[in-house]
Parts: structure tokens; sequence; C-alpha cells
């Protein structure tokens, strides 16, 4: 299992975020573009490999399956989850409170 101190990738960061409530792949990524006012676009790509990832890391799972179309998935944020991002969380704010130490 991937140690909780190693940074996120963003978009990591960002699926986590996303997956607070129960949300599926078309709705995490309406949710990164809205939060980052445009700025991150998950492309399918990204966004499947990183959900992927981040069910084997047992940081997410599969909240329901609509098994009659599409198959559409929606996932949620696991405790072990929450505990990665509100470190990331702690470390980002680290840096930024380093960075305004320093820049003034």
């Amino acid at each position: 299992m991937p140690d909780l101190d190693t940074p996120l990738t963003e978009a990591f960061y960002y699926i986590l975020l996303a997956l607070r409530k129960p949300n599926h792949g078309y709705g995490i990524t309406q949710e990164v573009e809205e939060v980052t006012q445009g700025r991150v676009v998950l492309g399918a790509g990204t966004l499947y490999g990183a959900l992927q990832t981040l069910q084997k890391r047992g940081w997410i799972d599969v909240y329901s399956q609509d098994t009659e179309s599409r198959k559409k998935k929606e996932y949620i944020i696991t405790d072990l989850g929450k505990k990665a991002f509100t470190k990331e969380l702690a470390r980002l704010e680290e840096l930024v409170n380093n960075g305004k130490m320093m820049g003034e």
C-alpha cells in the first residue's frame, strides 16, 4: 500500500475532493472543472486510470452501480481516502505558510 505521506497528484486530490459524496465519472469531471474554474479538466483516460488506482489503494469504493444501462458506477471516498486527503491538505497548507513566511 502506498505511503500516506506521499504527495497526491492534482488529479487524485480533486477526485478525492469530488467524492466526499457519491459521484460518477462524469459528475467528478464536472465538479473538478467547476471547482478549479476550468483550470483542471480530467480526460477520460486520466479519470478512469485514477479511479482504478484509488480503488486499489482502498481510498475509494464503488457506492452503487447501475446494472441496467451502461453500468454507470458511483464512487465514494473511504475512511483511508479521507486520511490521505487530510494529510495532503496539511502538507499543502505547510507549503503555503512557508512560502508566505519566506516571501515577507
